[in-house]
C-alpha cells in the first residue's frame, strides 16, 4: 500500500520512526524544536498521517503502523514501475551510469542478488 507524502509530512514522520514508541506530549516538543512547530501544527499533522494509515495515537502514546523499511520500500518500488516501467535492471543500469560504483557497492549488490537466488531456491 503507497502512501503519499508531502516533504514536511515526510520529515515529520521520520521524527516519529525515529523516536517511536513517543508519547505525544514529547512529540510536541521535538516537532517545536525541530520543525518551529506550534502544538496545533504538530497534532494537525499527526491527525493526517494516522487518518492516512501510517500512525496511531492511542493513549497518548504515537507508534507506527507501517515501518519506514515499510515506507520507503513502497516508494522505491512505485519509483522504479512509474520511471522504468518496473524494470529493475533498467534502474539499475540508468544509476550506475551516471556514478561509478566502489569494489564495495559492486559487492554488496550481488551479495543481495546472491542471497535472493539462494532464498528462491529453498522454496
Amino acid at each position: 500500500m503507497y502512501i503519499e507524502l508531502g516533504e514536511v509530512q515526510e520529515q515529520f514522520a521520520q521524527i516519529i520512526w525515529e523516536n517511536e514508541p513517543v508519547p505525544s506530549g514529547e512529540l510536541v516538543k521535538i516537532a517545536g524544536e525541530s520543525l518551529g512547530w506550534k502544538k496545533s501544527t504538530t497534532y494537525t499533522v499527526l491527525r493526517k498521517l494516522c487518518d492516512k494509515g501510517l500512525f496511531q495515537n492511542v493513549d497518548g502514546v504515537v507508534t507506527s503502523l507501517i515501518s519506514k523499511t515499510e515506507f520507503d520500500s513502497t516508494k522505491s518500488k512505485k519509483f522504479v514501475d512509474e520511471n522504468f516501467a518496473g524494470s529493475l535492471p533498467s534502474f539499475i543500469a540508468a544509476f550506475v551510469g551516471r556514478k561509478k560504483l566502489t569494489g564495495d557497492e559492486a559487492d554488496e549488490i550481488q551479495k543481495m542478488i546472491d542471497d535472493f537466488r539462494n532464498s528462491s531456491e529453498r522454496e
